[in-house]
């Protein structure tokens, strides 16, 4: 078993590229994520970690990531990635909810927090608190939009 991570770090940028894959790369390095290893993980929040506004991981570390990401070719088309982290009001386990898609930051934004208020309600749990990290893109040529919440130790 993996050692269970104690901070959280919400992050995100946007960018253009070439390619896709360096619009997405790109958006990494503007989200200041972009040296790191991401490793995709589900939406769980471990009990008692701790918000931590900046990352303070060495380049090239494996780092659990919850992440949302939307990359478009379509110029003149509005992109937009959230994250938003809810916690519990007994400071238990909390819930991470990403999304991306097609709108704007205040779309992605208000999409997260209802995707938040509904895992506590699914689990019957009092929703505390919730932080949100939200970024939209309208794109030039190749565009991305990316938002995450890192996990770290």
């Amino acid at each position: 078993m993996l050692e269970t991570p104690r901070k959280f770090t919400l992050l995100a940028g946007t960018a253009e590229g070439p390619t896709r894959l360096n619009a997405f790369d790109n958006a990494l390095l503007a989200a200041g994520i972009g040296n790191l290893n991401l490793v995709r993980v589900s939406s769980i929040l471990p009990p008692g970690a701790v918000l931590v506004p900046e990352l303070a991981i060495p380049e090239g570390a494996l780092t659990p990531t919850a992440y949302g990401t939307i990359t478009s070719e379509e110029p003149g088309v509005s992109i937009a990635a959230a994250v938003a982290v809810g916690i519990g009001e007994d400071d238990h386990y909390g819930v991470i909810m990403e999304y991306s898609g097609h709108g704007t930051r205040a779309d992605a934004e208000r999409m997260v927090r209802t995707m938040v208020a509904e895992a506590f309600a699914t689990r019957r749990r009092e929703l505390g608190r919730v932080v949100v990290r939200a970024v939209d893109h309208k794109v030039e040529r190749i565009g991305c939009a990316f938002a995450a919440v890192a996990l770290w130790y």
